[in-house]
């Protein structure tokens, strides 16, 4: 008996037996209120980070995560809040809590960063009380038996961030808050000066814009906003859900980031034309194209976001040709006057509403979405008559998915050109024109005030003819 009371204390683990034992009452003694809003939190940043996977999938209510979807509404507010501002701050969080680590954790040990990562952004970031924060972590440390032997840093670290709070923010405002790779491409693509407002611009959660079927600024006034250069109207933060606000039951207006209201704004006058949306769901472009007077065709190729669209068209009052299928099976029966190709890309232009987006994907996904989007745009090109208008555009901030890509195709196909937009006809965003006559938008431009938040989602959009 002795041997095995010495082994344990030489080992600083308890006996097989005592082992089974003292996990299985700590699991029978009821969760502190919070500890499990926290710890789902902990595990869904942990899919992101390391498994790449989607937070908008971990947080749908229908195919979501199970223990996401066991919360109460007032928790999974609480674990979004938490998940989206740690992906957010990541590289600084992570900075933060190095910096009060001696020794860095294990490799075995990411199940506790996750929880520290967590706390941190609760305790430097969040209204949540800060003993909350370090209590509910200690607490998460000592019900996992990978990371009970830690809960006294954890404890100590957390404690020592709720006391340091302020220097600890100012020692890691220099820390580049999105990924290296990011970071690098960004800074090849815009200058190190203009890569750093863009990745601090993602800082900053996204206001709300909508686009309404007519009289922008009618609208504006009956509901509190401010009508953007892009002729979408933002509103100013308030408590509530939009589909309490005057108007959303009539249809008048849907829910559209101002950058995602421009391409469909390019073809000018479509009154009366054939306009085929080739990736439509959910539906705002091809509702701006309906309201435009076009006789639209929308084709999606998932039956979900289809019905999804219908869904949303049907509220709006507005009614299409809708199309299920692969857009590159899609023929019209005779050539289209335009189509609309907002193509599936890397979104690193909506990091300020998904920022899982920088750490699930990579260079790699944005070499493989350029070469998808290059055959896309090619077959588009198809189905437009001579002199027909085919507008491209997507939310990549990255050239490879747009400029670039454009550039390609218009090298080496014959009676294709580029029609260049006009700055004079943009009041407000001649900066989002370049030389080409190409939009580029980043989350950096449109600033706030007082009232209202600033920024909008990377976008780019080319206008191109055929013959």
């Amino acid at each position: 008996m002795n041997d095995k009371k010495n082994n344990e204390k030489k080992n600083g683990k308890p006996s097989e037996h005592r082992r089974r034992q003292a996990p299985a009452g700590a699991e029978r003694a009821p969760a502190k209120p919070g500890l499990e809003v926290r710890a789902t939190a902990a595990k869904l940043l942990a899919a992101v980070i390391d498994k790449k996977i989607s937070l908008d999938g971990m947080l749908d209510l229908t195919h979501g995560n199970p223990a996401y979807k066991a919360l109460n509404d007032a928790d999974r507010g609480l674990a979004r809040a938490i998940l989206t501002t740690a992906l957010r701050h990541l590289p600084r969080l992570e900075a933060a809590i190095a910096s009060l680590i001696d020794t860095p954790l294990p490799e075995g040990a990411r199940a506790l960063q996750h929880v520290l990562i967590v706390a941190a952004a609760q305790i430097l970031h969040l209204d949540v009380p800060s003993h909350a924060a370090v209590d509910l972590a200690v607490e998460q440390a000592n019900r996992d038996p990978r990371n009970r032997r830690f809960a006294k840093l954890v404890n100590a670290v957390l404690r020592r961030m709720v006391r340091e709070k302020d220097e600890i923010l100012a020692a890691t405002a220099s820390v580049s808050p999105v990924p290296d790779w990011f970071r690098k491409r960004l800074a090849a693509a815009y200058g190190a000066e203009e890569a750093e407002r863009i990745a601090e611009a993602q800082l900053v959660p996204a206001a709300i814009d909508m686009t309404v079927k007519s009289d922008p600024k009618a609208w504006a006034e009956r509901l509190g906003g401010k009508v953007l250069p892009t002729g979408s109207i933002r509103l100013a933060a308030f408590e509530g859900s939009v589909t309490g606000l005057e108007g959303f039951d009539q249809g008048e207006w849907w829910i559209q980031d101002a950058a995602a209201a421009i391409p469909a704004k390019l073809f000018g006058d479509i009154s009366g034309k054939r306009i085929a949306d080739l990736c439509a769901a959910p539906g705002g472009k091809t509702a701006q194209l309906i309201a435009a007077g076009a006789k639209v065709t929308a084709v999606e190729q998932s039956s979900n976001r289809l019905a999804r669209l219908k869904e949303n068209l049907g509220r709006l009052g507005l009614e299409a040709e809708l199309v299920g299928g692969d857009l590159f099976d899609f023929q019209p029966d005779e050539p289209l006057d335009g189509i609309l190709l907002d193509a599936p890309c890397s979104s690193t232009g909506t990091t300020r509403r998904h920022p899982d987006v920088l750490w699930t994907k990579g260079p790699e996904d944005i070499g493989k979405l350029a070469v998808l989007q290059e055959r896309m745009l090619r077959h588009a090109l198809t189905l437009v008559k001579p002199g027909g208008i085919v507008v491209f555009s997507n939310c990549s901030l990255d050239p490879i998915e747009g400029e670039k890509l454009v550039a390609k195709i218009i090298g080496d196909t014959k009676n294709v050109s580029r029609v260049p937009v006009d700055p004079k006809d943009w009041p407000g965003l001649e900066s989002a024109i370049t030389e080409l006559g190409e939009f580029r938008t980043t989350p950096a431009m449109l600033p706030g005030d007082d009232k209202f938040v600033g920024g909008m989602d990377g976008f780019f959009a080319s206008v191109l003819r055929f013959g």
